[in-house]
């Protein structure tokens, strides 16, 4: 019975999948990727819990948070743009946070394949068919990772769970760790009664040139959006209102590289300022109602992106 139980189950498993492409809703799923727009305040939480290498300590748990709008900068049948944006309660200060896109159907998807690297695969029939694709994108609108997954209301509460997919370290962690250099994730999104959330299931990996890897941790992470109605989001609205064409621009140019078969590479050291502070200092600029030329953008492309050298490939 067990050896018939493991014929049975991937046979099960597939008929699982045909069934949910089947019943696939997207104008249902548009609405509960809609539904993460809004005003929240975020908690992040993170904590490592099975400990996979000898001789491994576990980091000490961290914490976080903040507020932050969530902002509709694309909607269309088979495609939606959200743009996080941060504000601090006490000075007002605006920072331009992640953003995440949902293509319905995708046929390919960017995969963090190699140090800096993203190069694009193609994503099966079987699992994309009736599924979103999910991109999540840096403050730069460089990118981060991918998951593919349908949405699922047998309990009552939407929830969206990817499928395994590669990112690079969070910018929490590559300020102080070496010792690994990629995350193998799983994310899912579930919409609440007070808003939506955020669990990540990470698996820290240290991929070696020769194709090998060793996993030194597997962590959780749960970021918390609550619907608020305490905080003064209006400076987030005047920050979009002045740069959101600027950032459009931005984007522009991150696509064509993103849509090439070779990927992109970036320069930067991983933390990527040497992009981050000229693209803000130009928001700041269209901001202020200043001219922002094509040419000043594309001078910093040119300075530090790349198409990815040639058999840059996603390591299993």
């Amino acid at each position: 019975m067990k050896f018939l139980s493991l014929i049975l189950l991937p046979m099960l498993l597939a008929d699982a999948g045909d069934a949910a492409a089947q019943n696939a809703d997207p104008a249902r799923d548009r609405q509960s990727i809609l539904a993460m727009q809004g005003e929240y305040t975020v908690d992040f939480a993170f904590d490592e819990t099975v400990l996979l290498q000898p001789g491994y300590e576990r980091q000490a748990a961290m914490r976080s948070g903040g507020d932050e709008t969530v902002i509709v900068v694309e909607d269309t049948p088979h495609r939606i743009v959200l743009q996080h944006i941060l504000v601090d309660a006490k000075s007002g200060h605006v920072t331009k946070h992640w953003r995440q896109d949902w293509i319905y159907e995708a046929p390919q998807r960017f995969e963090f394949s190699a140090d800096q690297t993203w190069t694009r695969q193609a994503i099966p029939a079987e699992v994309t068919r009736g599924a979103w694709t999910q991109c999540v994108y840096e403050v730069s609108d460089a990118p981060r990772y991918c998951g593919t997954g349908r949405w699922d209301y047998r309990e009552g509460h939407p929830t969206w769970t990817s499928d395994l997919s590669w990112r690079p370290l969070p910018r929490r962690e590559y300020t102080r760790r070496s010792d690994y250099n990629a995350m193998s994730v799983i994310n899912r999104h579930t919409l609440t009664p007070g808003g939506w959330t955020h669990e990540q299931f990470n698996t820290k990996v240290l991929r070696k040139p020769d194709g090998s890897e060793v996993q030194l941790a597997r962590e959780f992470g749960f970021n918390d959006y609550i619907k608020t109605k305490d905080i003064d989001f209006k400076p987030a609205y005047e920050y979009w209102k002045g740069t959101s064409d600027y950032w459009a621009r931005v984007r522009t140019r991150w696509e064509r590289f993103l849509e090439r078969d070779t990927g992109v590479h970036l320069k930067t050291k991983i933390d990527g300022m040497a992009m981050i502070i000229p693209l803000f200092t130009q928001a700041g600029e269209a901001q202020e109602g200043k001219a922002v030329s094509d040419a000043e953008i594309d001078k910093v492309f040119a300075a530090w992106v790349e198409p990815a050298p040639a058999g840059s490939t996603v390591a299993r």
